[in-house]
């Protein structure tokens, strides 16, 4: 089984935090759309023997796209790869891209999730990440997307300086009262050269407060355990059986092909990613090639990606997995790097998995990096 991911290289404005490739241009949408399935038809003796169970729109934003280029994309899609057992097929939408027709039209090409960037539900959180949605349109899309789909996501951001705990609480309650199935909340990061990371340099905007991220994330873990959610990856909470299907295979780490500019491939043993420039995206597929990097993994890379993963899910690290990866003498190293953290009470060893405690979920990547090789 495998995945496949789109990336939709447009935003109608830039949010200050973000650092994923998009244009704020819609100039040479149709040519993308056009450059997108000829990648899809080129590709399609990569995946020849695997069931496709998930495809997922990503951006950018996706929601941009009318129902008429999506019909043509999953078209490609169906036409080119074994897409029989799709279990599900999500897209992620902004409020100010939701209307009742379009959810409609998408939901009748077989769309069957929709992950809604919310973000905030205070006007002033929003004007300073430069969302292009109102409070007041966050809560019609909502609403909209549950009369018609009874599995979607809404993704919420903490641990910024304008957002004080009783607004977080504030968030989290309008997502409860509207009893939404899977919740994302991610931690604000200032990622280099962003416009927030300038500000901030600039001492206009305040930095992040690592005290203020790690006691709104504690309350996040209580709150939504209470409202009977389960807390299956670090920033993932869902209601049974609402778990996102196609995140979740990231982390078991399946194959999946992306298409797009600055999209990712990955398959066991190699990664591949496509060139993050549109106009070069474009140029390349209009003769009928891909620009591509890619690189095979060494042991190292598989065994370290296996913890960076593992530990990030409810599950935990696989100790058998791992122990049959690598060899006699990692494994005894991954076990001894372990100790100090079971000590603090940051780790969980069972008979067959290394979990993250709640205290330790608060240091994550500090952990997983030191049990790397």
């Amino acid at each position: 089984m495998a995945g496949i991911y789109i990336h939709i290289p447009f935003c109608k404005q830039a949010c200050h935090y973000c650092n994923f490739h998009f244009s704020t241009s819609l100039k040479y949408k149709n040519e993308f759309v056009q450059a997108l399935l000829c990648e899809i038809e080129l590709r399609k003796n990569e995946f020849a023997e695997l069931e496709i169970e998930t495809i997922y729109f990503g951006g950018g934003t996706p929601g941009i796209l009318s129902v008429a280029e999506m019909q043509q994309i999953l078209f490609a899609i169906r036409e080119n790869y074994s897409c029989k057992n799709v279990f599900e097929t999500t897209v992620e939408m902004n409020p100010d891209d939701i209307s009742e027709e379009k959810i409609i039209g998408f939901k009748k090409l077989g769309i069957d999730r929709i992950s809604l960037g919310v973000q905030s539900f205070f006007e002033e959180d929003l004007k300073y990440m430069n969302r292009s949605h109102s409070a007041t349109k966050a809560i019609e899309s909502i609403e909209i997307i549950a009369h018609y789909f009874d599995n979607y996501t809404v993704d919420l951001i903490y641990g910024f300086p304008l957002l004080n705990d009783a607004k977080l609480q504030k968030n989290v309650a309008k997502l409860l009262e509207k009893n939404t199935p899977h919740i994302s909340i991610y931690g604000m990061t200032v990622e280099p050269k962003t416009a927030l990371d300038i500000f901030i340099k600039k001492g206009t905007e305040k930095p992040m407060n690592a005290e203020q991220g790690a006691r709104q994330f504690e309350y996040l873990m209580k709150r939504l355990a209470t409202a009977g959610y389960e807390h299956y990856e670090i920033s993932s909470y869902a209601k049974k059986g609402k778990r996102a299907v196609h995140n979740s295979n990231y982390w078991a780490g399946k194959p999946y092909l992306g298409f797009g500019p600055g999209a990712h491939s990955y398959q066991g043993k190699t990664r591949a990613w496509n060139v993050a420039n549109n106009a070069l995206y474009i140029k390349s597929l209009s003769a009928n090639k891909l620009d591509q990097e890619q690189e095979t993994l060494t042991q190292n890379d598989i065994l370290n990606e296996m913890v960076m993963l593992g530990l990030r899910i409810i599950e935990g690290l696989n100790l058998e997995k791992y122990k049959n990866e690598s060899s006699a003498e990692q494994y005894d190293s991954l076990l001894l790097k372990a100790e100090p953290y079971l000590k603090k009470d940051f780790l969980i060893k069972t008979q067959s998995n290394l979990q993250l405690t709640n205290e330790g979920k608060l240091f994550c990547d500090a952990v997983s990096a030191a049990l790397f090789i």
